[in-house]
């Protein structure tokens, strides 16, 4: 089973849901003007799966478009709109944050021989190369959306080995900001455990 840690609020603002339109000119400013409450992502504190101790595997910074790839948090209000949520925030970039929590999901599996990033020098055996998809708040089917593709690469001789895609949704316990982050972490939980369980079964 997946276990997902508390989401931690790094300051207090209003909890209403307000949605900013995806449009340049307040991009530009957004997140600036007013104090926004700042969310992080759980690391899961377990993963089962098969041992693979003496394989090192590398997790690069997944690729994602650039309307995910951002503090922004992103709320679908159809399916070619999207807008993003109003006085709230990720700690980092969403990219950034997912690389992390995937480092650190296989840290607490202690089934890899190591994990690491690019530049730590580790002498690596496989790559857990990955594309964000989705990772918002449908607000027409009231659920959060996660779907991450990846793919196992032998780093040895650059072949494919395995590749899937894991989606998963999750109800929205309610219409407040906390709501809506506690629900994209539940699901990104769960979705971080069938990853791990997939890597550790395919090397």
């Amino acid at each position: 089973m997946v276990a997902s840690g508390s989401v931690r609020r790094a300051s207090a603002a209003r909890k209403a849901v307000i949605v900013l339109p995806l449009l340049a000119a307040l991009l530009s400013g957004c997140g600036t003007a007013t104090k926004n409450d700042t969310f992080d992502l759980s690391a899961i504190n377990k993963a089962e799966g098969p041992s693979a101790h003496g394989k090192q595997i590398l997790i690069p910074q997944p690729t994602a478009l650039g309307a995910l790839d951002r503090e922004q948090i992103v709320v679908r209000v159809t399916s070619s709109q999207i807008q993003y949520l109003a006085k709230a925030q990720w700690s980092d970039r969403l990219t950034r944050m997912v690389q992390a929590k995937f480092v650190t999901a296989f840290e607490n599996s202690h089934e890899v021989g190591g994990v690491g990033v690019p530049g730590q020098g580790l002498a690596i055996d496989y790559q857990v190369v990955t594309d964000i998809r989705s990772f918002e708040i449908d607000v027409a089917r009231h659920v959060a959306v996660v779907e991450i593709s990846a793919k196992i690469l032998n780093d040895r001789n650059g072949t494919v080995v395995a590749q899937n895609v894991f989606r998963k949704t999750s109800p929205l316990g309610g219409n407040g900001n906390e709501d809506y982050i506690h629900a994209l972490d539940r699901t990104f939980a769960a979705v971080t455990g069938d990853l791990v369980a997939w890597t550790l079964h395919a090397i």
